[in-house]
């Protein structure tokens, strides 16, 4: 018992250390978990993830990132087929099956156009990129770092909001308040209503220097409904 008791004002003490950091300075100490050599502005590399969701096959996507060379490619897989989004730069090259002549018919079927590819772009390069996104200009990091218990754990927690233009969506991330690990993050198109979703992230894949979540399991805030896991791999 004395031993429990110990170790609740460890943590006790080491959240309340923890809450004089500033948002910048916590945001600076998980970036130092997840990028602790400073690779992702340089990143160029290959990583792989296989999607899956209750009552639907599995979907694998393989993805190429050259961050200085502003190139993305998307190859998606599932069932029998297989489409491409390539970009370089804001040039984009779509593909189904190895084929750049595409009906419109499948082109719909699949939303195969570049304007899907370019959100498909900044979906992977944001969520595969954090911590360290939250860096990027349009960002704006809430005044004070938060204290919330989720699932029975209590993390520091960074409240993020987006200029106009950059994105609508309120985002909460969460940290552990000894490692500074990102294990949570959570997002609202409106608060009041507890619409939107949250993300629960378990394991470490280490890519390219960077260490990114392993898995990320998706459910909605309302309800705790599951949607589904990504599960990252190396190519």
């Amino acid at each position: 018992m004395r031993q429990i008791i110990l170790a609740f004002m460890l943590i006790a003490a080491n959240i309340t250390w923890a809450q004089t950091l500033t948002s910048n300075e916590l945001l600076n100490r998980a970036i130092a978990f997840h990028d602790p050599n400073n690779q992702w502005k340089s990143f160029n590399g290959d990583f792989q993830i296989l999607m899956q969701t209750p009552k639907s096959s599995d979907r694998l996507s393989l993805i190429n990132l050259n961050i200085p060379k502003q190139q993305f490619t998307l190859q998606v897989k599932k069932d029998s087929v297989s489409y491409t989004y390539a970009f370089d730069r804001e040039k984009c090259v779509t593909s189904l099956n190895g084929s750049a002549e595409v009906s419109e018919e499948d082109r719909k079927k699949f939303r195969l156009t570049c304007d899907r590819g370019k959100m498909m772009r900044n979906y992977y390069t944001y969520l595969y990129g954090l911590p360290m996104k939250l860096q990027d200009p349009g960002t704006i990091l809430g005044d004070k770092v938060l204290t919330k218990t989720f699932k029975g754990k209590e993390y520091l927690v960074l409240k993020v909001n987006y200029k106009e233009g950059v994105g609508d969506d309120v985002w909460y991330f969460y940290f552990d308040p000894k490692t500074y690990a990102m294990e949570v993050y959570q997002f609202y198109h409106d608060e009041s209503k507890n619409d939107g979703e949250y993300i629960l992230l378990k394991g470490l894949e280490e890519v390219n220097g960077i260490q990114m979540p392993k898995t990320r399991a998706w459910y909605y805030n309302k309800d705790n409904k599951y949607l589904g896991t990504d599960i990252l791999s190396k190519n």
